[in-house]
């Protein structure tokens, strides 16, 4: 190989992994906003549950109200984590693992409810695990792998 080449071409793959990096980040950008502001837009829900006292009167299910603030939070700090991924890793993970763990409950739900003859959707099961899988697939690298080249 030519010397002189050598060193343009690790230049170049260098300024190709900066640039699938930044390409990277700014998805992970994008795909948190969006979950976030769905997370955040369950709000709406928690409201009209809590104001027409549906969850007391109509489901007689005081879980559905609870249930939709921990998500809220969630929506709140995922729109945080969205201007700097790579310093929220832990809340973007938190998030993932909440997500499929959720979906493995529902699935679980899915099909225990089948087996008694009640029909459920399983869309949302696709919905929750297909939102946390994505989170865990763009989880920004840790700090050190980052700091060293590795990531």
């Amino acid at each position: 190989m030519n010397p002189l080449r050598e060193p343009l071409l690790r230049a170049q793959t260098k300024f190709a992994q900066i640039e699938v990096n930044v390409k990277r980040e700014r998805l992970t950008q994008i795909v948190l906003v969006v979950v976030g502001l769905l997370n955040l837009a369950l709000i709406y829900f928690l409201y009209m549950d809590l104001r027409h006292s549906s969850w007391l009167l109509v489901r007689k299910n005081e879980c559905n109200p609870m249930f939709l603030s921990f998500f809220i939070p969630a929506g709140v700090f995922l729109l945080m984590a969205a201007r700097r991924p790579s310093e929220h890793r832990s809340m973007i993970a938190l998030a993932a693992w909440w997500n499929i763990s959720h979906g493995v409950v529902m699935a679980i739900q899915t099909v225990e409810a089948r087996i008694h003859g009640v029909h459920r959707d399983f869309m949302d099961v696709v919905f929750f695990i297909v939102i946390g899988s994505v989170l865990l697939a763009l989880l920004p690298a840790r700090r050190e792998a980052v700091a060293s080249g590795v990531a």
